[in-house]
């Protein structure tokens, strides 16, 4: 019995051929609506709302807040419900002053100073957790979050307490150990020794935030590397030198960055502590502008000091984010 089948050409190949499907036309992948457009615009969408939200709760404030440094606002204008635009006239009143530019230095020296001492002990600390055992790292740790999960406000209590002139820890520590003349000491009677508290207080809830960051970096650290060092001979040092610090200075550099945003606007410690006394010598410029705005009810006034602050802060972060590039220009 035979079977019929269908005759092909004279190439091989079968007569009767499939019929091609149409494919989209060209230019069709690039319209609005293709998969590979949604895709791109995907990520935008995703921030979208973190952005609306950013824009009102921090761009409408400081518009506002903008609004309000040119207005002569006090309580009369208040409570008659009055807008006197007054120029520039605020700014004049403040930039024209010594006490403005003497608590700007304040600010500054006070900021470097702290963010000094809080990137050396939690860095430090970092590398501390990284030799450590299990069990001692783990409990470390939950002390360095216990610090720095503790609210600000009871953190300053705890160290008004232990500062306290007739009853505080520190002072009868001291004089337990022959340090008598600081049996009565105040701690909050002269600048020097109110930030050295306030100054102790910010590294030690600042520390922990550093040690884990730097800690974390650590572990990204190939172990081949320092296996390598060794053999080349490198010690403690040179491998520290050579490995770690190459791979924690990216770390190193946005810790700093972030330190000085949070030193520099530092308001509940100082305030909390002392309210900017002794005779306002440890005013920073929040606290300058809230004494000067809502404590002297100068309200445009303590408005166009914030908004200087702003500034100030922005000069300082744009001037270490400039060297940091041209540092990292230099080192490629």
């Amino acid at each position: 019995m035979s079977v019929q089948t269908q005759g092909t050409d004279t190439a091989g190949e079968p007569a009767v051929r499939k019929a091609r499907t149409p494919g989209p036309p060209r230019g069709a992948e690039r319209d609005s609506g293709s998969p590979a457009r949604r895709g791109a615009a995907t990520p935008y969408l995703l921030l979208l709302p973190a952005l609306l939200a950013t824009l009102v709760l921090l761009g409408w404030p400081l518009v506002k807040n903008g609004m309000l440094s040119f207005q002569n606002l006090n309580p009369r204008q208040l409570i008659q419900h009055l807008t006197e635009w007054n120029g520039v006239d605020n700014y004049k009143e403040v930039l024209t002053g010594s006490d403005f530019w003497k608590v700007v230095e304040r600010s500054v020296l006070f900021t470097a100073a702290n963010v000094v001492l809080i990137m050396v002990f939690g860095t430090l600390t970092g590398l501390l957790l990284a030799r450590l055992g299990r069990k001692m790292r783990l409990t470390l740790m939950m002390g360095l979050v216990l610090a720095w999960a503790m609210p600000v406000i009871a953190a300053t209590t705890v160290y008004q307490w232990l500062f306290a002139q007739r009853f505080g820890v520190v002072n009868w520590v001291l004089d337990k150990v022959g340090w008598h003349s600081m049996a009565d000491y105040n701690w909050l009677g002269t600048q020097f020794s109110t930030f050295s508290v306030v100054t102790l207080l910010i590294v030690w809830m600042s520390v922990p935030f550093v040690a884990i960051n730097l800690y974390a970096a650590t572990t990204t650290i190939p172990r081949e590397l320092y296996e390598a060092a060794a053999l080349d001979g490198a010690g403690a040092w040179q491998s520290f030198a050579s490995v770690t610090l190459p791979f924690l200075r990216p770390f190193l550099y946005s810790t700093t960055f972030l330190e000085v945003i949070w030193v520099f606007k530092a308001f509940p410690q100082l305030f909390a502590m002392n309210a900017g006394g002794p005779d306002r010598l440890t005013e920073t410029l929040p606290i300058y502008a809230y004494v000067e705005g809502v404590g002297n009810q100068h309200f445009g006034v303590g408005a166009a000091i914030s908004f200087l602050t702003i500034l100030v802060l922005l000069a300082i972060t744009s001037y270490y984010l400039r060297m940091v590039l041209k540092q990292e220009e230099d080192e490629l």
